[in-house]
């Protein structure tokens, strides 16, 4: 027994040393980056705006709103001829450690996404600079990336917030924008077999006001912060923009629609019928066929009819299915255009070297070397899409029918 009180009291007092945080660091003496942007300038040197948070200055969650007279963020500009460089000569501006851990938005200009290979800019963090893989990246479209930075958002206090909820928002509802993390923009960078993609944001209004606390106090905002498109890479620097329905047509590849609304002609009303997707499954698989490689890609759609412009009996199942078919034509439309796209981009963002890579490997290393600029643009793709109406509202055959 007195074995077992001495092990005891060892024990306890081990602990003691043990206790405490070696490496702790004081909230008080950090500075929380929320946001990074890079641009560059004239001489070819490095701009990053790093977006600061005030805490202070941030009411609490149930206030809401922009609630105070402060800015909720502080933004600092730092040059250098690299990021760490640019880091030092910012410590010498703030009072505190800039704090990476919690940065959930990093903001490339259109200008460096073009020029430099986004292996180079992104190989920073990588390396160190504590940022997290799964920040939100995003190209600034026809502005600077300071000005995304720098812009004073309403509903979401911290601007960096505002943009990454507005891209997840929008792939979650529209389809027309795609939100993705560094780390997915390194995978597909490092992939013989996919090229990046990545979701852009532009300006709307005044970027000069709105960095001022004016841009809260008014219910039309002078400058407003909106996703425009979707970034293209080839060899890791920017080559085109999709929009619309190649934007859309593109995430109908990727498995990457929730939820979508399809308009459709009918009785020659254009947009007549407002189709609303609810599920959506896409499987794509590679294939030779007569010694060629082939892909497949295979939609499968379900939805509720939501918006009627003109008479339909949606009550008979013939003209239900006639409606399917043509909801069918129109994804169809949307992906074959992205597709042929992509192809006169010699940009494979959608993976298929990689679907080819894993189906038939020994085929797969003598396309690999030209892979996007010969093998991809030739490449046969075919598309099937099943679409189905599962409800069609509260009422049967709309009023104007009556």
């Amino acid at each position: 027994m007195s074995h077992k009180w001495s092990f005891l009291f060892i024990l306890l007092a081990c602990l003691a040393w043990l206790s405490g945080c070696w490496s702790s660091e004081e909230l008080t003496d950090l500075a929380i980056v929320s946001a990074l942007a890079l641009d560059k300038n004239e001489d070819g040197q490095y701009v990053g705006t790093y977006q600061v948070i005030n805490a202070a200055n941030i009411p609490g969650a149930l206030q809401g709103g922009a609630g105070g007279q402060s800015p909720s963020v502080t933004v600092y500009t730092a040059t250098g001829d690299n990021q760490i460089e640019m880091l030092s000569r910012l410590t010498a501006r703030i009072s505190r450690k800039p704090y990476f851990a919690h940065t959930n938005l990093l903001i490339i200009s259109e200008k460096l996404a073009e020029e430099e290979d986004i292996s180079i800019t992104l190989d920073a963090m990588e390396r160190g600079l504590e940022f997290r893989a799964a920040s939100t990246a995003v190209i600034a479209r026809d502005i600077k990336a300071e000005d995304l930075a720098k812009v004073l958002t309403w509903v979401d206090q911290i601007p960096a917030e505002k943009i990454a909820k507005a891209l997840e928002f929008i792939e979650q509802t529209n389809g027309s924008n795609i939100k993705t993390n560094i780390q997915e923009v390194i995978k597909s960078d490092t992939s013989t077999g996919k090229e990046p993609l990545i979701g852009g944001f532009s300006m709307i209004g005044d970027a000069e006001k709105g960095i001022e606390m004016g841009n809260l106090q008014s219910t039309d905002l002078d400058a407003n912060p909106e996703a425009s498109g979707i970034a293209v890479f080839k060899e890791g620097k920017l080559v085109n923009w999709l929009d619309s329905e190649k934007a859309r047509g593109s995430m109908w590849v990727l498995n990457r629609i929730q939820s979508t609304p399809v308009n459709i002609e009918w009785e020659n009303e254009e947009e007549a019928v407002a189709y609303q997707v609810i599920r959506e499954k896409t499987n794509v698989s590679a294939q030779i066929k007569a010694g060629k490689p082939t892909i497949l890609v295979e939609v499968r759609a379900e939805g509720d009819v939501r918006s009627l412009k003109v008479p339909v009996e949606v009550t008979n199942p013939h003209v239900l299915l006639d409606m399917e078919k043509v909801v069918e034509a129109e994804i169809k439309e949307e992906i074959e255009a992205a597709v042929q796209e992509a192809q006169e981009n010699k940009a494979d963002v959608f993976g298929f070297g990689d679907k080819m890579h894993q189906s038939y490997p020994k085929v797969w290393k003598t396309l690999e070397s030209d892979w996007h600029d010969v093998s991809f643009p030739e490449l046969d793709v075919e598309v099937k899409v099943e679409a189905f109406i599962r409800r069609t509202g509260m009422r049967n055959n709309p009023s104007f029918n009556d």
